[in-house]
């Protein structure tokens, strides 16, 4: 059983119960899932502060991401809805906060793709100086959680900045964008197959990629023409939510993606 020793369960800081893995595997379905929270982040946030208004919606997405935070967190292995539900959180209640962090402090896209770029390298740096290792698949203590979901947040506030850099400061607008997108969420994994590039820097350079991927063709979907595809933010709201949820609802049933630790130990 891939489970922590009672050493390093202290040294962390964390009661006396031993993890499995928290994260899923990155199996193909990973992927799917991850850029389906961004595009339904992306819309859902923008319609929720249309509809309620700045204050009111961040104070509610706030809550909710705490509260799927402390789901995630209080499971001991790795669980597809509490998961699932957290990153779809970060991804609703980050756009939320990186769209009114930009706007209230002035900053150019270029400037908080610099900014943002720094904290992921700061995250990155402060996890593999404690830990020695970035791998999702080390997941197994609260520590490593801590530094796992920071990441997880940094990489979300990097590739909105890079998104919004492209359809806005570079002009190339939503399809364009989300086109290149595609092609360079396919570069770390080429380089990883080919070019024997490091698993854990090709993940989360692909990671990164996720955010503005999803996103940029969210916004086509719902933008007037001719800009986009003029679908409204009702309609590509309620299409990305339920996309998530359909495969969501399919890697439980079928535990796509569960650990192999996690697997062994519910058979």
């Amino acid at each position: 059983m891939d489970t922590a020793p009672a050493s390093e369960l202290a040294a962390t800081g964390t009661r006396a119960r031993p993890l499995l893995s928290k994260v899923p595997e990155a199996t193909a379905l990973f992927w799917i899932i991850k850029i389906l929270t961004t595009g339904t982040g992306e819309v859902v946030s923008d319609d929720l502060m249309q509809r309620l208004g700045t204050v009111v919606a961040v104070l509610l997405g706030g809550t909710v991401l705490v509260a799927s935070l402390v789901w995630q967190f209080r499971a001991t292995r790795y669980r597809v809805w509490p998961y699932w539900t957290a990153v779809a959180m970060v991804s609703v209640f980050g756009t939320m906060v990186a769209d009114g962090l930009r706007k209230g402090l002035g900053l150019t896209f270029v400037d908080t793709t610099v900014a943002f770029g720094i904290f992921v390298a700061a995250s990155l740096g402060a996890w593999y100086t404690v830990e020695r290792t970035l791998s999702i698949h080390s997941i197994t203590t609260r520590r490593r959680e801590i530094f796992y979901w920071t990441t997880v947040m940094a990489t979300f506030a990097l590739g909105t900045a890079v998104g919004d850099m492209f359809a806005s400061t570079l002009g190339w607008g939503f399809l364009q964008s989300g086109l290149a997108f595609c092609v360079l969420i396919l570069l770390p994994a080429l380089a990883y197959r080919f070019l024997r590039l490091n698993g854990v820097l090709a993940f989360w350079s692909a990671y990164v990629v996720t955010r503005p991927l999803g996103a940029s063709f969210a916004d086509y979907a719902w933008v007037p023409r001719p800009w986009g595809a003029g679908f409204g933010k009702d309609v590509t709201s309620l299409v990305t939510v339920a996309a998530f949820l359909v495969a969501v609802v399919y890697a439980a049933r079928t535990r796509n993606g569960e650990p192999r630790a996690v697997r062994a130990a519910t058979a």
